[in-house]
């Protein structure tokens, strides 16, 4: 149980709507309660649509808990961007006391505000030298603050995205407090806690993954199934993207999308002009997204959604003849790359480097991820195209990543679940970060571009179905079923009014809440493991 603890929820946007239910059983076992809004614009604006069912309502309606915000860190920002204003002194002493994961430019990757350079999202603006440094100088004074005026028991998280985490996970492991985080093994919709944001594979993990490992095949009988059945499946993509843009293979139609660009405009108009916020956006400042330029952006990504889901001159359909290594695209930007994989965000010189390495023959087939189609630059693909051992395949050519993976001799993903799937297809694949289906006899984690020659030439099929079970049996054993699209979704709906807590969602909550609090047991064990 937690109880008669000091428990630090850190939330942003969506992922905050669940922690509001976590929040409230907290209070009713006896625990204190901080909330902390870790994304700046989100505490720092006006109530408007954006934010009024995140932080203000925490603030209206979780009267018991402490609301820890950063509209003061946005007012120093002002000031230091206006005067040049940067402690290096503080910074050279951060760098020494609280960088154990990531020196201090490794850890501005963790943030879109600071990776301008590295998008297209042009409703950011592009961050300067000085405003690196002084977003983190005023981040690790903020996290040193609260951590300081609060002194949590336990920090509970579940997401990984922002600056502001990053050095809270810096922060938190200097000063011992355990900061429990939600990552994901690609297993069905089951979730593992991590310790160190996902940062790198916790080593409970892998203690427990050795453990299965060196059990009997009998042992093992219901993995052995999944596996098989797995394998013997005509569809592999999880449940857990039914319903999003994963899994969307056809264009939006006409109506919806302007039905969707209206419903956008009038989200811009209330933050922007209704609530007055324009007076509070500084120009040339990345604390804050540009609100036209924002709409402008969704705009432009829905109608080249309209041109890419149909017969364009960019997605070529695949040669039955190709002996081809598939790569699948990430989500750019993502934590699961800038967080997780931040030396490998940058997907063409990747493309450039897995080209080099081809064994002479092959090609590469590179795929889309559906949540970039309209967002990525056009430019990109015709550079794609530009190797000519590469192809970009039609993303919806199948409507399934089964074919793709079945057909090819390996896969190659920064740290996505194409490698995942690769294994438990029994494919070998290659990943630039360390996840925890890296574990799997076949996936292999890449630590410099000049392996890749020798790696890739090893691909082929591989007899992993033990190693497949044990990683199975493992995220059965530490992990959770937590569905966490339905959590944010049925969430947001009861904080609204437009649903009632039902006994569905209270048991989504509770088993939430046992995550958590199973997590926080094991955690003495855990560490002492991780040390």
């Amino acid at each position: 149980m937690i109880n008669n603890k000091k428990v630090l929820l850190i939330c942003k946007e969506t992922f905050s709507f669940p922690l509001f239910f976590i929040a409230k059983k907290l209070l009713s076992e006896g625990n204190k309660v901080g909330a902390f809004f870790v994304h700046p614009e989100e505490s720092y604006y006006n109530k408007c649509q954006y934010n009024e069912n995140t932080f203000y309502y925490y603030k209206e309606h979780l009267k018991e808990a402490k609301i820890y915000d950063l509209k003061e860190l946005c007012k120093a920002f002002d000031h230091n961007y206006r005067n040049s204003a940067v402690d290096l002194d503080y910074l050279s002493m951060v760098e020494k006391e609280y960088a154990h994961f990531k020196n201090l430019n490794l850890q501005l990757t963790a943030s879109q505000l600071t990776t301008r350079h590295y998008h297209t999202r042009f409703f950011i603006e592009h961050a300067t030298f000085r405003q690196g440094l002084s977003y983190l100088e005023l981040g690790y004074k903020r996290i040193v603050e609260i951590l300081n005026e609060f002194k949590p028991d336990v920090i509970l998280d579940n997401e990984d995205g922002e600056l502001l985490r990053t050095i809270l996970n810096e922060v938190a492991y200097k000063q011992g407090i355990p900061y429990i985080n939600i990552d994901y093994p690609r297993f069905e919709s089951y979730k593992i806690p991590t310790y160190c944001m996902g940062v790198k594979t916790d080593d409970y993990l892998k203690v427990e993954f050795d453990r299965f490992s060196a059990m009997p095949k009998a042992d093992l009988a219901q993995e052995y199934d999944y596996v098989s059945n797995f394998r013997d499946s005509s569809v592999i993509m999880s449940k857990e993207f039914a319903g999003t843009v994963t899994s969307q293979y056809k264009p939006d139609g006409f109506f919806y999308t302007i039905k969707n660009l209206v419903g956008k405009m009038r989200f811009f108009w209330n933050l922007l002009v209704t609530t007055g916020n324009w007076r509070l956006i500084k120009s040339k400042q990345i604390l804050y997204t540009k609100p036209f330029e924002h709409f402008l952006f969704y705009i432009k990504v829905a109608l080249k959604k309209q041109l890419l889901f149909r017969e364009n001159r960019y997605f070529d359909a695949p040669d039955p003849a190709d002996n081809y290594v598939y790569m699948p695209l990430h989500l750019i930007p993502e934590s699961t790359t800038f967080v997780k994989a931040p030396f490998y965000i940058n997907e063409l010189f990747i493309i450039e480097e897995v080209s080099k390495s081809l064994p002479v023959g092959w090609k590469l087939y590179v795929k889309e991820h559906q949540a970039m189609l309209g967002e990525r630059s056009l430019s990109f693909y015709k550079a794609v195209k530009r190797f000519p051992n590469v192809k970009l395949v039609k993303f919806n050519y199948y409507d399934d990543p089964k074919p793709w993976i079945q057909k090819a001799k390996g896969v190659i993903a920064i740290s996505g679940t194409g490698a995942y799937e690769a294994a438990m297809l029994g494919k070998r694949s290659i990943v630039f970060a360390d996840v925890p289906f890296a574990m799997i006899d076949g996936v292999t984690q890449v630590r410099s571009f000049q392996e890749l020659p020798s790696l890739i030439a090893k691909f082929g099929e591989i007899e992993n179905i033990h190693s497949c079970a044990a990683y199975i049996a493992t995220i059965r054993s530490v992990g959770s079923e937590i569905n966490l699209k339905y959590l944010m979704s049925e969430s947001e709906a009861i904080l609204k009014g437009e649903h009632d807590v039902s006994e569905k969602f209270q048991t989504a909550i509770d088993q939430l809440y046992g995550f958590f609090e199973n997590a926080y047991r094991e955690y003495p064990a855990r560490c002492a493991q991780n040390a």
